[in-house]
């Protein structure tokens, strides 16, 4: 019961520092002018995806976890 409640614990601080970052992305890229904005290298997102998508088949992270860096990969792909 107690490698549960840690993993829960543990899930729940890696989201919030998830959750911190890309908070911190989208009040840095708004500060940014329009022009100075970097590209975005589709390629290397839709291997994150790749990867986070094998990674959820396999029941090596759970639903939850999936959904939000599924979120973010394509908040940064420009789909949400």
């Amino acid at each position: 019961m107690g490698a549960e409640s840690f993993q829960k614990r543990e899930r729940e601080r890696k989201r919030k520092a998830r959750a911190a970052e890309r908070r911190e992305r989208r009040e840095n890229k708004s500060d940014q002018p329009e022009d100075e904005t970097e590209p975005v290298d589709t390629d290397a997102l839709m291997e994150q995806f790749r990867v986070l998508s094998e990674k959820h088949n396999s029941g090596e992270i759970d639903a939850e976890t999936y959904e939000m860096e599924r979120t973010a990969i394509f908040e940064l792909l420009g789909l949400m």
